[in-house]
């Protein structure tokens, strides 16, 4: 089955505006997010979904340079962008991934798609239902025809603008599976909305990234054991609840 990373990507996110077009060291953070889903081998296909917003443009040519497909489209309602992108690039089974997870695990990806077609019937499957692993190694799996029966049903704002929440609270209508670890790593923040998000991840790359090589979680991991300091960075942001908007 055509299994698709969908990435969606916009310049004016309102805590830290422009941020997937930050350098982190030698390119953007959306060209790490996409360089590291190539790594994947369980992927037909990477896909930025943008707006269709001039502002968005420098998103469309980052994906281009980077290899991956791009699809624009709605800006606030992000379902209708992605239900349009599956179509678009004949995606089968859709993997989401937001641009501002440059810590993005593509051994923990490969995992979660392998185990998406080991389950018999699964709608969905994700590592947000119960949360175990950091937050910014998020990855939500779902069918082509679970996302077209929410595209037709979701009508709250925030079931439009975030894609998946009216399929993972419909469980009666819908397979969902959740993928947990042993060890829970949830109290870790590994992605960017703030300026200390920055400064969190500006410090992760400087000491582990190395042109060509996909640095990996348990890299990250031993490093915050050794510089605690570093996981101080951003520890005192407050992550957004669905209900606060863009």
């Amino acid at each position: 089955m055509n299994t698709v990373a969908i990435v969606q990507a916009r310049m004016s996110s309102t805590r830290l505006p422009g941020k997937v077009m930050k350098k982190l060291v030698d390119r953007s953070v959306l060209g790490h997010v996409v360089n590291r889903l190539q790594t994947c081998r369980t992927l037909d296909a990477v896909v930025v979904a943008t707006t269709d917003h001039a502002v968005d443009d420098v998103i469309a040519a980052e994906a281009c340079r980077y290899g991956a497909g791009v699809y624009r489209g709605n800006e606030a309602d992000v379902l209708g962008r992605y239900r349009d992108a599956a179509g678009e690039f004949v995606a089968e089974v859709v993997v989401r991934i937001t641009s501002d997870c440059p810590l993005l695990d593509p051994e923990l990806v490969d995992l979660m798609v392998r185990k998406f077609f080991s389950c018999p019937l699964v709608d969905y499957l994700s590592n947000t239902l119960e949360r175990t692993y950091p937050r910014g190694l998020d990855v939500e799996i779902f069918t082509r025809k679970a996302l077209e029966t929410a595209f037709r049903q979701a009508h709250e704002p925030f079931e439009r603008e975030h894609v998946t929440p009216y399929i993972y609270q419909h469980g009666d209508a819908f397979s969902l599976v959740s993928q947990t670890q042993d060890v829970d790593h949830s109290d870790c923040r590994w992605t960017l909305d703030t300026a200390d998000d920055w400064q969190f991840m500006e410090a992760v790359y400087g000491h582990l990234y190395r042109p060509g090589q996909v640095f990996t979680t348990d890299e990250v991991l031993e490093l915050l054991l050794r510089r605690p300091e570093i996981g101080l960075l951003n520890a005192g942001v407050r992550q957004k609840k669905l209900e606060d908007g863009h």
